[in-house]
This record gives C-alpha cells, structure tokens and sequence, in this order.
C-alpha cells in the first residue's frame, strides 16, 4: 500500500475577490512539483464565487470536467448549446474532447456558491465534446454509496459518462458507519476528499477538506468518525 496525505491547510489558494479557490494540484498561479497530480486526477479545486459574479467564456480542450455543487446554484452556458443552472444534488461533466467554450456565473444577489471542480485526463485525446448533468435524488441519503461518474463504455447506475477509466463516487457516513471500496482495476487508486466531517483511512485521520490518495490496495475502508461527507475518486495511476 502507497499513500499520500494532502492536509487542507496545504493546498494552494487564490483570492481573485469575486472567486476564492483552494487548489489541491497545481494550477494558474500555484505551481507545486510535488503536487501535480494523483494518477489521471490532474485538478481539484475547491471554489467559492461571489453574488453576481462568474467564470467569463474561456476554451478547455482534451480533458474531462466534473463539477459538483456544495452550496447554491451556478448558471452554466456552452458553445454546444446548453444553457442551465446546476444546483446541489446535481453533477455535471463536459467531454472537452476536440474542444468546446462555456461560461459559469452566480446568477444569486446575495447567496455565495461553493463547488467542486474536477478535471481527469481523458484515456483519448480528440473525441467528440459531450455535456451531460443530472440530478441524484438520494445523495443527502446516510451511509450509502452513490457512484456519480463513470467510464463511458462502463456504465453502472445512473452514473454519468466521462472519457476515462475513472468512476466518482459520494456518500454521507453517520458517526461509527463506514463504507468499503474495491479498486475496479488493480491500476487504481482512490483520493478521498472529506467534505465535512471527520474519517479514518488507512489508519489516518482526515479533518474538513483534508485528502488522501491511496494505491496498491485490494480495498479502502473509509470509517466516520463523526458525521461526514466525503467525496472519492478512483483513477488509474498511469
């Protein structure tokens, strides 16, 4: 077993004013050798935009976005022609593939949004760009597992698509519960991101925001040590 242990207070962290962004892998303006990846894992980013405020239309191309809403609504607008809010209890993935432009904003007067940004290095370069969002109906349910994404050709649930052999999954734990996970591959590994909370994982102990990236395992036990949201992406390592 390998791991690797990322503390909160480590990420990096950029203040733009309307956007306050914790970054647990390199990116813009945090530069980290050591942190510029976890296996096909290559961005987490922890963001909280302001009232009224948004991300202008900007390029992305050959990567899989994953964005998944903690706290309020963001308003979502793509060069494929999908305009919609994504709310919490929903996730939201874009194939950027070939390339494609979009835009999010905080349509809220007075309410912050906070979300998780994922992007996860696609296993082909140059595909087709697809959008897909869905709403999961039983995310605030306790001590179950819901996988959220999944490969495309892979499909299990009503997990939504992406390019990789990549699967993300969430799940609230109650004090003393626990939820138990076995790599789809032996490439895999799995980053643990504690949402809110406090787990046990691979005898350490994760806080609020802090993360673990654990592989060459034959299983993840995740323990609560109180109540907690966590979220869990599997990936192959190379």
């Amino acid at each position: 077993m390998k791991t690797v242990i990322h503390k909160a207070d480590t990420r990096g962290f950029a203040n733009h004013g309307w956007l306050k962004s914790h970054h647990s892998f390199s990116f813009a303006g945090y530069q980290n050798p050591n942190r510029m990846n976890f296996g096909m894992l290559r961005v987490l980013n922890d963001d909280v935009v302001q009232p009224k405020m948004g991300f202008g239309t900007h390029p992305h191309q050959n990567m899989e976005i994953i964005s998944i809403p903690l706290k309020g609504a963001l308003s979502h607008k793509d060069s494929m022609g999908n305009k919609r809010a994504i709310e919490v209890g929903e996730v939201q993935v874009m194939s950027a593939g070939t390339g494609l432009t979009h835009s999010e904003f905080n349509d809220s007067k007075t309410e912050a949004v906070n979300f998780l940004q994922l992007w996860i290095i696609p296993e082909a370069k140059n595909v087709e760009p697809n959008y897909e969002q869905r709403k999961f109906e039983d995310l605030e349910q306790i001590n179950k597992l819901h996988t959220l994404v999944a490969p495309k050709d892979k499909l299990e649930g009503n997990a939504l698509p992406i390019g990789q052999q990549a699967y993300i999954y969430k799940t609230k734990l109650g004090t003393g519960n626990s939820t138990s996970l076995i790599p789809k591959s032996t490439n895999n590994g799995f980053y643990v991101f504690v949402i809110e909370g406090q787990v046990e994982v691979s005898n350490n102990t994760l806080s609020k925001r802090d993360a673990i990236g654990v592989w060459n395992i034959q299983s993840l036990e995740i323990l609560a040590k109180e109540n907690s949201e966590v979220i869990i992406i599997e990936v192959p390592m190379n």
